[in-house]
C-alpha cells in the first residue's frame, strides 16, 4: 500500500511541475518582463487578475493561463489528499525512520516500499549498494578509484537526496554539520552531499532493522512461539479448552480409585484347567 500512494504522490508531482512550466510560459508571454521562476497558484491568480491582454494573441494567452491555473489547483487539492493517506499509511506500519531529520511520510513511503523486507539486506553495505549511494569502484591495477554509481533504485536515491538536502537547508541539523566538516575538507559540494547521503542511507537502514527486531519480539512475546496457550505452571500444563477434541475418543477421565480384585477373582479369570488324558480313558 505504502508504494502505491508513493508512485501516486510521484505521479501527480510530475504533473503538477509540467503544468506550472507551461503555465509559467504563457505568464512569461503575457506579463511584460515575466515572472518570478518559482510560481504558486495564489501568485498567479494575482498576476491573471492585474494583466491587461492585449489583442487576440493576448486573451488567448490569458484564457489558458486560466486553464493551468484551474488545473494546478486540482493537482494540489489531489497531492494533499494523497498526503493524508501516506502518512496515515506510515503511521500505521509503525516505523520510526520518520523520527530521522527530513524524513518525512512521502520519503518514509517511498523508502519502505521499494525495501519490503529489511532482512533481505545482509548489511548496510548491501543496502547502499541498492539505493545507489555506495561509490562503484572502478580501479585499475594499484590504482584504487571509486566514482559516482548511477545504479540501484533510483526511487529509493532520490529519496535519499531528499532527506539529505533537507538537512543542508537547516543550519542547526547534524546532516549540515557534517556537510560543512566535508567542505572544511576541501570536498566539493557533490562530494560532500553524496557522503551525507550516505550517512542518510545508514541511518534508515539502522532504524528498519530496529523496526524488524522490535516487530520480532513483539510476535513471539514473553511465552516463548507465538500461538502456545500454556501456562508456566504445574497446574497448568496444558491448554484448557481443546480446538479439535481427542485423537482418538475413549472413556471420560475419572479421579474415582478403581476397586482392586481379588487373588481368587484374578485366578479364576485365568485358563480353565483340563483333565489329565489317563484319567479321561478311564472314564
Amino acid at each position: 500500500m505504502l508504494k502505491i500512494w508513493a508512485k501516486r504522490h510521484r505521479d501527480l508531482s510530475r504533473a503538477r511541475n509540467q503544468v506550472v512550466c507551461r503555465m509559467h510560459a504563457v505568464l512569461c508571454d503575457l506579463v511584460p518582463g515575466g515572472v518570478s521562476k518559482r510560481i504558486t497558484a495564489g501568485q498567479a491568480a494575482r498576476i491573471l487578475e492585474q494583466a491587461e491582454p492585449r489583442g487576440a494573441a493576448g486573451a488567448a494567452r490569458w484564457i489558458l493561463a486560466g486553464q493551468f491555473l484551474t488545473d494546478l489547483r486540482r493537482i494540489d487539492i489531489q497531492r494533499r489528499d494523497v498526503k493524508k493517506k501516506l502518512a496515515a499509511a506510515v503511521q500505521a506500519s509503525g516505523t520510526t525512520v520518520t523520527e530521522i531529520f527530513g524524513v518525512g511520510p512521502t520519503v518514509a513511503a517511498a523508502v519502505l516500499g521499494d525495501v519490503r523486507d529489511i532482512a533481505r539486506f545482509p548489511s548496510r553495505d548491501h543496502f547502499a549498494a541498492c539505493n545507489g549511494t555506495a561509490p562503484a569502484e572502478v580501479s585499475s591495477g594499484n590504482r584504487v578509484v571509486c566514482r559516482l554509481s548511477l545504479r540501484g533504485n533510483r526511487r529509493m536515491n532520490h529519496a535519499v537526496h531528499m532527506a539529505a538536502v533537507t538537512q543542508i537547508r537547516y543550519r542547526h541539523s547534524k546532516g549540515r554539520a557534517c556537510y560543512d566538516k566535508k567542505i572544511a575538507e576541501g570536498k566539493t559540494f557533490k562530494e560532500a552531499l553524496r557522503a551525507l547521503k550516505r550517512q542518510v542511507s545508514d541511518a534508515l537502514y539502522q532504524r528498519m532493522k530496529a523496526d524488524a527486531r522490535r516487530a520480532a519480539a513483539s510476535m513471539a512475546g514473553p511465552g516463548g512461539h507465538p500461538g502456545n496457550g500454556s501456562v508456566a505452571s504445574v497446574a497448568g500444563l496444558h491448554p484448557a479448552d481443546r480446538l479439535f477434541g481427542q485423537a482418538t475418543p475413549g472413556p471420560a477421565p475419572t479421579l474415582r480409585p478403581q476397586p482392586a480384585r481379588s487373588k481368587a477373582k484374578r485366578s479364576g479369570s485365568s485358563r480353565p484347567t483340563r483333565r489329565p488324558a489317563a484319567a479321561s480313558k478311564r472314564g
